[in-house]
């Protein structure tokens, strides 16, 4: 009975290592696809959660399963199973194993975290108050990025400069393979820069300006979302985004810094705009539109 137990146990284990593993590779199906070299690092880990989750879950479930089959109560068994109180070897095992677990996950997590590098210097340390902060050394690269853009969000519009050819577009355009800076800057509110494509999230702090960086690597159109509720026209807070080849991304620079700046098309703003179409209004106080931006459209 105890070598049929332990092939049991075996044959059990090896089960749900294979059936965990082949969910976590299908696990990267199940997210959009990926645009930037960071977006792999992210579906990695999502790929291993989704492992060690099935491990857990198929374990638990399983050992369930075998109790009912081989240990369940006979109908007219009305005595208690045995006490497992101050068993000294299972408050072990079933204390240090999730402290294993937890520990795996965090130690892998910020591996992952730290080779997407997706932020700029960070504050290291405050030494005084009135004080510029120190900030962590993050190496050369970090000094002289390929791209640096202008994100400037605002209830509710996105819109996006480039310094070096003082462009302004409600378009984000960039190039691929190459190492984009964006310098995010919220006028209002707090607001979020989410593509989903890329697989990064940057909440943006007003009276900040945040620093991300990503390398975007799959040439095509995507979608910018705004991932913190930022008021009545939150769901307009939309943007396209472009990863272009070089020659595309050079010869649209080009051609918008040739277009004279108007104030852009803002669809909040038309929306405020329109009378109510009943005649019952709420009275309810309402955070008008800001002013949209001027850009070379």
């Amino acid at each position: 009975m105890r070598n049929f137990n332990i092939a049991l146990l075996a044959i059990f284990v090896g089960a749900i290592v294979l059936a965990s593993h082949a969910l976590g590779q299908q696990a990267y199906n199940w997210l959009p696809v990926a645009a930037t070299t960071e977006a792999d690092l992210v579906g990695h880990l999502f790929s291993f959660l989704v492992t060690l989750g099935t491990i857990v879950f198929l374990g638990v479930m399983g050992m369930l399963l075998y109790s009912i089959l081989f240990y369940r109560a006979t109908k007219n068994d009305p005595s208690d199973a045995p006490a497992i109180r101050g068993n000294l070897k299972l408050e072990i095992t079933w204390t240090v194993i999730p402290i294993l677990l937890v520990i795996w996950i965090a130690s892998y997590s910020y591996n992952i975290y730290q080779r997407m590098s997706i932020l700029g210097s960070l504050p290291l340390v405050h030494l005084h108050i009135m004080e510029a902060p120190a900030y962590a050394e993050m190496g050369s690269s970090d000094m002289q990025p390929a791209e640096q853009i202008e994100v400037v969000v605002k209830q509710w519009s996105w819109s996006f400069r480039y310094p070096s050819q003082n462009v302004t577009s409600t378009e984000l355009h960039l190039p691929v393979n190459q190492r984009v800076h964006l310098m995010l800057q919220s006028k209002d509110v707090v607001h979020g820069f989410y593509v989903p494509n890329f697989r990064i999230k940057q909440d943006i702090i007003p009276n900040q300006t945040i620093p991300l960086r990503f390398t975007p690597n799959r040439i095509g159109k995507y979608q910018l979302h705004d991932s913190q509720f930022s008021g009545t026209y939150f769901a307009l807070m939309t943007a396209d985004v472009y990863v272009d080849s070089p020659e595309t991304y050079n010869q649209w620079l080009a051609e918008a810094a040739t277009r004279p700046p108007v104030p852009a098309v803002n669809l909040a703003k038309s929306e405020h705009s329109q009378p109510p179409k009943t005649p019952l209004r709420s009275k309810w106080h309402t955070v008008s539109p800001a002013q949209p931006p001027v850009v070379n459209k």
